[in-house]
């Protein structure tokens, strides 16, 4: 990624141009910022953060810092006028997956907007950071949808996926131990939010051309991310190298896990995480999804290596 200087470079490209963007999809908790901030530490990358959440928080960073701070108020600067896009309406109509389920005339009215306004967007940044791909860790699969239906985009989709009980323990992690109903509540919406994500991602991901898609588990990338980032920046047809894992610059993101990007240089830890405790329940339920996302294709793997 480019340092704070290239802030005072040209204006976005022109409407011609298309920008390349590398979108993760998957579940919430599957180790999308980790990923994101090593491709940002290589050269003719960007990682923007969760970009869902740039209208949501009007073009400003969840995390604060001068470099940071003045980046995206140089993007939303020269974006300008969003066109009354501004707060969760076009998230909640469009990208959410509960989208589905809302009005259809608000979300054709919303999308007309959003697809004049995104592909300006993704064009800023990657101008304001002098960066050949942006990489977008949003995880929404309606969003990824939308994004492929834009002709001023180039999407490089990644469906990113996490052994199942790490996810929920991770959603689950700051829940009193003692609370045991709200425990079991929480273990039931957060297995079925899973379920409906991974059934929209694969819906979208069978949409995706297939040298644009890709199918990555997130204990490969910790355990041999020297070998995944060589697969990944072949598939998005960057002549990048790998980065340094022992200090990756995490970059100015908009949002993402801020244990790991309220740091500037964040070092990756290989291997695989602690594991929680077992959930017979959390197996079962998803046992499917590890069936059939081990049977997808294209896939990112490091079998050569084990």
């Amino acid at each position: 990624m480019n340092g704070p200087e290239t802030l005072g470079s040209s204006a976005a490209s022109s409407p011609a141009e298309r920008t390349k963007v590398v979108y993760v999809m998957g579940s919430g908790h599957s180790g999308s910022t980790i990923l994101g901030v090593a491709l940002n530490s290589c050269d003719g990358f960007f990682y923007a953060g969760e970009m869902d959440k740039w209208l949501v928080r009007r073009g400003r960073s969840v995390i604060g810092g001068t470099a940071r701070t003045d980046f995206w108020d140089v993007v939303r600067e020269r974006v300008g006028d969003v066109d009354g896009l501004e707060g969760a309406g076009s998230q909640k109509y469009l990208e959410r997956s509960s989208a589905l389920l809302r009005s259809r005339s608000a979300r054709r009215r919303l999308r007309e907007q959003w697809r004049l306004l995104t592909p300006r967007l993704y064009r800023t940044i990657a101008s304001t950071a002098q960066a050949a791909q942006v990489v977008d860790t949003s995880h929404f699969p309606l969003r990824a949808r939308e994004l492929g239906a834009l002709d001023e985009i180039d999407l490089y989709l990644i469906l990113l996926f996490r052994e199942p009980e790490q996810i929920v323990h991770s959603f689950l992690r700051h829940i009193n131990p003692h609370n045991v109903v709200k425990l079991r509540l929480r273990t039931l919406k957060v297995n079925a939010d899973i379920w409906v994500t991974y059934l929209l991602s694969l819906f979208v991901f069978a949409k995706q051309p297939r040298e644009r898609r890709v199918v990555l588990k997130h204990e490969d990338f910790l355990n041999d991310p020297e070998r995944v980032l060589e697969q990944l920046l072949s598939f998005v047809g960057s002549p990048a190298a790998p980065p340094d894992f022992s200090r990756l610059d995490s970059g100015y993101p908009l949002q993402g896990n801020k244990g790991v990007i309220g740091e500037q240089t964040v070092m990756l830890r290989r291997g695989a995480p602690h594991s929680p405790r077992s959930s017979r329940f959390t197996r079962a339920v998803q046992a499917p999804w590890m069936a059939v996302f081990a049977r997808l294709s294209p896939r990112i793997t490091i079998e050569s290596h084990q």
